[in-house]
């Protein structure tokens, strides 16, 4: 086994644990839920990736490599499918804070498709595509 590659790995697996613990403090102080995204997907990615870098230059095993970079490819994946997901319904269920938008184009578009189901004469249609209309209430308070 390479020594010099073992203690960068350690580094590299101490990096990616800094940067695993500043997602974890963006999402306890953060109030915006699209600033919690943010938080939860750039770092957190990051982290794992330099993490999983960081075992693969510690074990130097091609088993664990291949594994490992098949992490990697699920993480880069998986983390902006689902916030986008996360963020996409929060929005059509009316849930967010609109003071933290600068600019809605998503609403822009809504909007559009509701005149333009309207001037087909679908009036009780839901743009969005969602079956049922957003709740009256706001849950997350």
């Amino acid at each position: 086994m390479i020594v010099w590659l073992q203690a960068v790995g350690v580094g590299l697996i101490a990096v990616g644990s800094f940067l695993v613990l500043v997602t974890s403090i963006g999402m306890t102080r953060l109030r915006s839920l699209y600033a919690r995204m943010h938080a939860s997907t750039k770092p957190q990615v990051l982290g794992v990736i330099v993490m999983c870098a960081g075992l693969a230059c510690v074990m130097q095993k091609s088993r664990v490599s291949w594994t490992l970079l098949l992490v990697v490819i699920l993480q880069l994946v998986v983390a902006p499918i689902s916030a986008h997901m996360l963020g996409r319904a929060v929005y059509r269920l009316k849930q967010m804070d609109r003071n933290v938008i600068v600019v809605d184009e998503y609403g822009e578009d809504l909007e559009r498709a509701e005149r333009h189901l309207h001037e087909l004469g679908e009036a009780d249609g839901v743009a969005s595509g969602d079956p049922m209309p957003p709740p009256t209430t706001n849950i997350l308070g």
